[in-house]
Formats: structure tokens, C-alpha cells, sequence
């Protein structure tokens, strides 16, 4: 039987103090930063991916178990062996795992943790759903179910659905936290290059006097520079 216990030692293994300590500075553990506390391993992405791929057959009790750990590493493999069965499953399955997934998001607890799960399960699996649920994250004090929230709508995005999307984003245009003004402004972006210019275009001139500047400058990333300069000057 795969265990969580297995892919941790796995994962301390792999792992480097040089990379722990750059993770480290990288995802804000310092005190009162948004990852203060996080523990790292020092284990690259593409590493764990290869772990995942590798224990792809664990149970969600096991994925349950790793998902709880303190190391960063060992919650986001957690969450790439989730995506991956996921893909793999059935729809009753799907709908399961979606279930698991909404019921241990405290311990989704970082940006990377959402970016690469959100979209691939949750946002997956709601484009055949209803999606009240991610109207509900969006009202959440925890950050990073808020930002699960918008994330999810990527997968919307790419099916050529939008309504979700701006709407989420309208929403969380009043967050104070710059990684929801981040990531509001990468799905805005990401309407304008997969969906619609025009769309997007409307949007910002409805919004852009009270959007945060960072959400704004990540929205018109793909704009011309005339036109990064015109809403940027608004």
C-alpha cells in the first residue's frame, strides 16, 4: 500500500538545503508575510511531479494525510497526485475528488498550492456544476480560498465562458491583498488572450477608476503600448 509517509521520505530525499532556503525567501515566509511559517524541503516542481506521476495510485485518505503536513513540498505533491487522478477518473469519481478538495482547502495554503490545483480539479469539474460555491470562496476571509475562488474560473476561461470570471472579479476588485489583485488581474489578462479583446476592453472602462494598479497592469499585459499607457494614465 502507497502511503503519505513513502513520498515525504521521498521528497526530504530530493530535497536541498540551498533551494529550502530560496523557497523560503521566495514564498514570503518571513513574520508577517502571507507564507509565514511554511516549512520547504527544497524540492523542485518538476521533482515532485515525477513523485506524483510515481504515486498516482495513492488513496485520498493517504493524499488526506499529506496534505495536512507542514512541509510545503508534501501538500503541493499531494495536490499534483489529485490533479493527476483526477484526469484519469470517471465522472462520479471527479465528483468525489472535487468534494475532497473543497473540504481540506485550509490546508491549500499558498499561491502555488491553488494556481495548479483550482483550474485542473475544482474549475474542471464546476464547469458542468453549479457554481455558487465560488461565489461563496470569493466572500471568504481566508485569502487563499478567495483566490481559489478566481483561479477556478480559469478553466471556464479556456471553455470560452466568462460571466464567472468577471464577475468573481468585480467582486474581489476591493481585496486589500496584492496576491488577489494578482491573480484578478491574470484572469482578466487571460480573457482577453483566449476568449475576447472587446470583452475585457469594456470591463476595465466600467472598472479601471477603482482597480488596484497592480490588477490593472497584469489585465493589459498583452495590450500595445499606447494602449497600456491610456489605461494607465486613466
Amino acid at each position: 500500500m502507497l502511503t503519505a509517509t513513502q513520498i515525504e521520505k521521498t521528497l526530504k530525499k530530493l530535497g536541498s538545503a540551498e533551494k529550502a532556503k530560496a523557497s523560503a525567501w521566495y514564498f514570503k515566509t518571513g513574520e508577517g508575510q502571507y507564507g509565514h511559517g511554511d516549512i520547504f524541503a527544497g524540492v523542485t516542481v518538476p521533482e515532485q511531479r515525477k513523485v506524483a506521476k510515481e504515486y498516482k495510485e495513492i488513496s485520498l485518505e493517504e493524499i488526506g494525510k499529506l496534505l495536512k503536513n507542514k512541509i510545503h513540498e508534501c501538500r503541493l505533491t499531494a495536490l499534483l497526485v489529485l490533479v493527476e487522478q483526477y484526469k484519469h477518473s470517471d465522472e462520479k469519481t471527479k465528483a468525489k475528488i472535487a468534494r475532497f478538495y473543497l473540504t481540506h482547502t485550509k490546508y491549500i495554503n499558498n499561491w502555488d498550492l491553488v494556481d495548479l490545483s483550482a483550474p485542473n480539479i475544482l474549475g474542471d469539474y464546476l464547469l458542468r456544476g453549479n457554481r455558487q460555491i465560488l461565489y461563496k470562496l470569493a466572500k471568504s476571509k481566508n485569502i487563499w480560498e478567495r483566490r481559489i475562488a478566481i483561479l477556478a474560473t480559469f478553466a471556464f476561461i479556456k471553455n470560452g465562458e466568462t460571466a464567472d470570471s468577471f464577475a468573481i472579479a468585480e467582486m474581489l476588485l476591493s481585496d486589500k491583498h496584492d496576491l488577489i489583485h494578482k491573480a484578478v488581474g491574470w484572469m482578466l489578462r487571460e480573457i482577453g488572450k483566449h476568449y475576447s479583446r472587446p470583452a475585457l476592453v469594456n470591463f476595465l472602462n466600467i472598472h479601471k477608476a477603482c482597480m488596484p494598479r497592480t490588477t490593472l497592469r497584469y489585465a493589459i499585459e498583452h495590450f500595445s503600448p499606447a494602449e497600456r499607457k491610456k489605461f494607465l494614465s486613466r
